[in-house]
This record gives C-alpha cells, structure tokens and sequence, in this order.
C-alpha cells in the first residue's frame, strides 16, 4: 500500500452553481454570497491538508437575458481571478423547456441550463491526478455523476504507486433532504458557523 504523505497537497474544485444551491437549501441564502477561498481553506485547516490551489466553475446568464445576473458573475469573477483563483465559466445554454399543469394544460418556457461546466470540472481533477499535483482532490459538489470519476482517478493513481483522497464539501444542516456527499468519498459537511465566516465581504449584486 502507498505511504501516506506526510504533507498533504490539496486542490479545490468548485462547482459553483451546486455550491450555491446547496447554501440556498442549508441556510436560506438567496444569492452566492460564499468566498471560496475561505470556504476551501477553513475545510482544508480543519483536515490538516495544504491548500495549493482553487479552481472555480460556473455557468453564467448571457447579458440579452439577465444583465443583472450576467453582471454580478462578471464582477464576481473578477475578483476570484485578481486573487489567483483559476476560473472556468461559459454561457448558459437556452432551451424552451415544456410543464404540464396541474390543469392537465401545459406551458412552454425559455429557460438557461449550464453545459459543459461538470465535465471540465471532471477533466482537471482527473489530469492534475494524473499530473501528480495533488495528494487531495477536495470537489464542492453532491453531484452523484462524479462517482464514476472518483473511481477513474482511483485506477489512474493506482497505476503511479501513490496515495490519494478524494473529498465531497458541501454546506448542510438539519433543514436538508438530501445530505449525502459524492460516494466513495470523504463527506466534509460544512455547518453554518463555518460557512458564515466565509461569506465574501463585498456584495456583488
């Protein structure tokens, strides 16, 4: 079996829109108010890893749509990059997506869905494993889909001889349905005490 690593390099992969449907659902939250560099240091000083990196995904409304939201992404982006996060965002897919009503009629409307954003999450948390730059992978998502890469990355690794870990954080609390973190990973819940005092001070909106 590989020895652990004494010292424990550890990236931040973050899916930004789960991170903040999940706060939403825990804490009642109405905008993404986190700061994830804090959020990823205070998890990784909890477990003793070193935080090296942290990488931000997201999906963002084009301006024609939602100026407002389009905005908020742009400035909050922004920010993220000027403080040496590594970020990745592309536009919304827009669908006309149909409902029935509970009338038996049906509605049609226009609505944004992010494509591509798990998948570049994916592919860099199983290159920079491949590229031996992390000994902790530390994913912000309950997104079940990625439990088919926690076990690629496992085999990946397995073939370099060498020790890793694999990490679900995402906020929770009692008021939560569903409370479980990625399978064959290490859950990390994040309480509201320690998500509160990482909430980005500056107020993008």
């Amino acid at each position: 079996m590989p020895a652990e690593p004494a010292n424990k390099r550890a990236i931040a992969f973050i899916d930004g829109q789960n991170l903040y449907h999940m706060a939403r659902q825990a804490f009642g939250y109405t905008y993404p108010n986190y700061d994830v560099q804090k959020l990823a240091q205070a998890i990784c000083t909890l477990k003793g890893w070193n935080l090296d990196r942290v990488c931000f995904y997201t999906g963002v409304p084009d301006a024609t749509d939602n100026a407002f939201w389009n905005g908020f992404w742009k400035k909050k982006l922004l920010g993220m990059s000027r403080r040496g996060i590594s970020v990745y965002s592309r536009s919304l897919v827009y669908r006309n997506k149909v409902v029935t009503l509970p009338d038996g009629t049906t509605h049609s409307f226009l609505t944004g869905e992010e494509k591509g954003i798990d998948v570049r999450l994916a592919l860099d948390v199983l290159d920079l494993a491949h590229r031996n730059e992390y000994d902790v992978a530390v994913i912000f998502s309950q997104d079940q889909d990625l439990t088919e890469l926690v076990d690629l990355i496992r085999a990946v690794v397995g073939f370099q001889n060498r020790w890793i870990r694999i990490a679900s954080a995402y906020p929770d609390s009692p008021t939560k349905t569903y409370r479980r973190g990625i399978d064959r990973t290490d859950w990390c819940p994040i309480d509201r005490t320690t998500y509160d005092a990482c909430i980005d001070p500056i107020d993008y909106r």
